[in-house]
């Protein structure tokens, strides 16, 4: 490639490059992973002939996915050896993050944990579809199959992932208001000012990694989070505090212990109580909670 191709292939790079993120980190729900592809991607985009590429985003957009696609399968079998639940990557984000409804549902916690009951190419299909408005063609293109077939994996993915999403999406500030009277509750140690913003059927998911201590399993109903949490703060050595913070695009806590980070609480709310509570404390999990990560949709 000539100078001027290898400008132009750069300039078009960067100006994508939020976005060819933002792809990656919603099939994968990690951040170092997704780096990877856009390495990956990268690599392969320098070598493609400019002038024959009729529009370089979607061009851009069908090799992420393509790399996202593989290393996907990858991590998928990676994942079964993994000690106890899995947890997306967190990311901290601007505040701006939160304002954009679309943006910040897609790359919730809570959404990006029903993707991952998806099969790769169901997640690929989804992801392109729903959240990036991708065409059926281009999307068809992109993961190998017909259109017609893209058709039908995006309406059963849909589907699949309406039966499990949130019913409605609350506003930053329903969600700010729960994770305060949350915060505020174990502060106190006032189990029924925690049972009162629990949902009866909420669910913690803690991911340590085998590293940090967290269940092993998933735990549900509002009296057994409750007490586990008031529980591990009486046995606690330390001063625990929480600070709000946005991760994802949603109000989360950012937990310390003696001033050192010990994790990322996230949540989900529902009628204006929590209904998830989704706590990563996997230190290898916990590198991209110290600066904003640029996302975006378009």
């Amino acid at each position: 490639m000539s100078d001027h191709g290898t400008d132009a292939a750069t300039e078009t790079f960067v100006a994508h490059r939020n976005l060819l993120f933002t792809v990656a980190y919603e099939m994968l729900g990690s951040a170092a992973d997704a780096e990877d592809v856009l390495q990956e991607t990268w690599l392969r985009w320098v070598r493609v002939d400019m002038d024959r590429v009729r529009d370089r985003r979607a061009y851009l957009v069908r090799i992420t996915t393509r790399q996202s696609l593989n290393r996907l399968r990858a991590m998928k079998r990676r994942r079964e050896a993994y000690v106890g639940p899995w947890l997306p990557e967190p990311l901290l984000t601007a505040p701006d993050v939160a304002l954009d409804v679309e943006l910040a549902e897609s790359v919730s916690m809570a959404l990006m944990l029903v993707l991952e009951t998806l099969s790769p190419t169901e997640r690929a299909v989804f992801v392109l579809r729903e959240a990036f408005e991708v065409g059926y063609d281009e999307i068809a293109a992109a993961v190998g199959r017909s259109p017609a077939a893209v058709r039908q994996i995006a309406h059963r993915a849909r589907e699949h992932v309406d039966a499990r999403r949130p019913r409605r999406v609350v506003s930053p500030s329903e969600a700010r208001a729960a994770l305060e009277s949350f915060r505020h509750a174990i502060e106190t140690r006032d189990l029924r000012g925690l049972l009162d913003v629990l949902a009866p059927e909420v669910v913690l998911v803690s991911d340590g990694g085998g590293v940090m201590q967290a269940a092993l399993r998933p735990v549900t109903g509002a009296e057994k989070v409750a007490r586990m949490f008031l529980g591990g703060l009486s046995r606690l050595d330390g001063v625990l505090t929480g600070g709000p913070t946005v991760v994802n695009g949603n109000p989360a806590l950012l937990v310390r212990l003696d001033g050192e980070i010990d994790g990322v609480l996230a949540l989900r709310v529902e009628d204006a109580r929590i209904t998830g509570l989704y706590y990563v404390r996997n230190p290898q999990k916990l590198t991209r909670i110290g600066s904003e990560t640029p996302l975006t949709l378009r």
